[in-house]
């Protein structure tokens, strides 16, 4: 049986759109095999080669309310799911504009329901309230403080949870950081029974901060991550690094907004839609023809 599916990325993050309707008998082992950065799902022309993805994101759209809302599950590329994803959820709220022409959309997340709006090219997503509670993180159990500017397995770390847990590590260069190196130990830590996004973070002249993050579930560098870039802005205004309430971070695939109103988070940036096609609803690798 073959489906129809959407490529969408967000600053570089990129993911297959499906729509919830769609028969796929298993979730794990379709995301495993269509995000699969050697054979996983492809589109290639005279100029570019677009292989893989950092997700599936299985969306299933309500458009009877006002504003449209739309389910969203994503599977990562080991199979398992995240409870959020900035880039993802403003993915999503694309996806969902162009099937229902709305310029507002609620996302219905793991992590609780997050407002979307479109303007101007740019989609911005509710992110919530990141959290440092050792509960909400989650840190080990027992643990009662929050960890702020510990050193776990050799790397001086903050930890919080932007919709899924982050530490996050502020360096003089993000570029000279050998992140499959340092990252895959601090990724799995004790500390961290859930497992974390590793994100390092170089400040800029402008005020704002370079980003790299190593993600839980990709296992491996991603060109951006929303919630890595949340957690930047959180956990700088928690270091008194900046008081700004608006923060530019700039992962390896563009520029991202972080904004803060009353404890709450938003994420600004740009969103794409690469292509489209169809393929196999069973796990097995496949390239597929430019639609």
């Amino acid at each position: 049986m073959s489906i129809e599916f959407e490529k969408y990325h967000g600053t570089g993050n990129d993911f297959v759109v499906v729509d919830a309707d769609e028969y796929v008998p298993d979730r794990g082992a379709f995301a495993r095999t269509v995000c699969d950065r050697r054979d996983g799902v492809s589109e290639r022309d005279e100029q570019t080669e677009s292989v893989g993805a950092d997700g599936t994101l299985f969306l299933a759209l309500e458009p009877e309310f006002s504003p449209p809302r739309v389910v969203m599950t994503l599977v990562q590329p080991d199979g398992s799911t995240a409870a959020m994803c900035g880039n993802g959820a403003r993915c999503a709220a694309k996806w969902a504009a162009e099937q229902t022409g709305a310029d507002a959309i609620m996302l219905d997340t793991q992590a609780g329901t997050r407002r979307a709006e479109l303007r101007d090219g740019e989609v911005t997503i509710e992110m919530g309230s990141p959290s440092f509670s050792p509960g909400d993180v989650p840190l080990a159990p027992g643990r009662e403080d929050p960890l702020v500017e510990e050193t776990v397995e050799g790397l001086e770390v903050t930890a919080v949870n932007t919709g899924v847990p982050h530490a996050v590590a502020f360096v003089e260069d993000v570029n000279d950081v050998d992140l499959e190196a340092v990252a895959p130990a601090v990724r799995r830590a004790e500390v961290f029974p859930e497992g974390a996004n590793v994100t390092f973070a170089s400040p800029r002249d402008d005020g704002g901060y370079d980003q790299r993050t190593y993600e839980r579930g990709v296992e491996g560098e991603t060109q951006s991550c929303g919630t890595g870039a949340v957690a930047i802005g959180v956990a700088a205004r928690r270091l008194g690094r900046t008081t700004d309430e608006e923060i530019p971070v700039y992962p390896p695939g563009g520029r991202l907004d972080v904004g803060f109103r009353d404890g709450r988070a938003t994420l600004t940036g740009p969103v794409e839609r690469e292509f489209e096609g169809e393929l196999a609803s069973t796990p097995d690798p496949w390239h597929v023809s430019e639609a």
